[in-house]
């Protein structure tokens, strides 16, 4: 797992990592702006920007290549049967297009991850209870966000190619795009897409192969519970939006995976 121990005079005077952050998406964010899909909103292009920056200066390019994976495949996944879902009423709105409040719905887990990171190697000197703890925020870090891709893949293959929906809480038989209802085709396309994205941070080095197991049990667990809560309380708690919902999705997914991690590795001392 790579070195990410940093300390002030590397991020003031060394290589700076913050100046890259911002020249890299200041750059690739323009081209996002000019492209003929609109991926992201003006808005939802400046705090992206936030983002990118943060997690860059916090993770390097590692993290960072973990975001942008999350966000192309999110984003493509997303226009499936684009047409078919906006006719029944079920797509994503904007046709997908996402605004400030889907980036940090998406992202926040992630990004507290990122900054749990940056204060550990700023403020601790290294040892191996603070290694320890930089692994288990990388872990939930990358399980943040195969739990966020596998939710994401899981509801729009399921809208765009379900063939039966049920509401998990009752198994009843419910219209795709109902709060709520899962798939067959929707719940395997969410393992795989929590599979892939597990796998993206093994091969930057981010966690090791046990951890894409947690990162998959832990994107199951979240995304299913995602969907309880949809069915039950989001239409009765008027704070519970999608995306504050996606944020407990997410930080479920981080918990979960962690403290499977744990548990592994109380269960190895034993």
């Amino acid at each position: 797992m790579q070195n990410l121990n940093l300390n002030w005079n590397d991020l003031l005077f060394g290589s700076n990592p913050w100046i890259i952050a911002i020249g890299l998406n200041t750059i690739l964010l323009s081209l996002v702006a000019i492209a003929p899909k609109k991926l992201l909103t003006t808005a939802g292009i400046i705090h992206a920007g936030i983002l990118g920056i943060l997690i860059w200066g916090c993770l390097g390019w590692q993290g960072y290549l973990v975001v942008a994976f999350y966000f192309i495949i999110g984003s493509g996944v997303t226009r499936i049967g684009m047409a078919e879902k906006e006719a029944a009423g079920i797509a994503e709105k904007r046709s997908g297009a996402r605004g400030p409040e889907n980036v940090w719905g998406s992202a926040l887990t992630a990004a507290l991850c990122a900054l749990g990171i940056l204060l550990v190697r700023l403020l601790s000197a290294e040892s191996a209870i603070n290694s320890q703890i930089i692994s288990l925020l990388l872990l939930g870090y990358v399980a943040s966000f195969s739990t966020k891709l596998s939710d994401t893949c899981a509801s729009e293959v399921g809208k765009a190619y379900g063939q039966r929906t049920f509401l998990i809480t009752t198994l009843q038989p419910v219209a795709r795009g109902t709060e709520g209802a899962v798939s067959l085709e929707g719940t395997i396309a969410g393992v795989v897409a929590s599979i892939l994205m597990a796998l993206v941070g093994l091969g930057v080095g981010l966690i090791d192969a046990i951890g894409i197991i947690w990162c998959v049990i832990a994107a199951l667990i979240a995304t299913n519970l995602e969907s309880v809560i949809g069915a039950t309380l989001q239409a009765e708690v008027h704070w519970l939006t999608n995306e504050v919902v996606n944020f407990i999705n997410t930080f479920i997914g981080a918990i979960v995976a962690i403290g499977l991690a744990l548990v592994w590795n109380y269960s190895q001392t034993l």
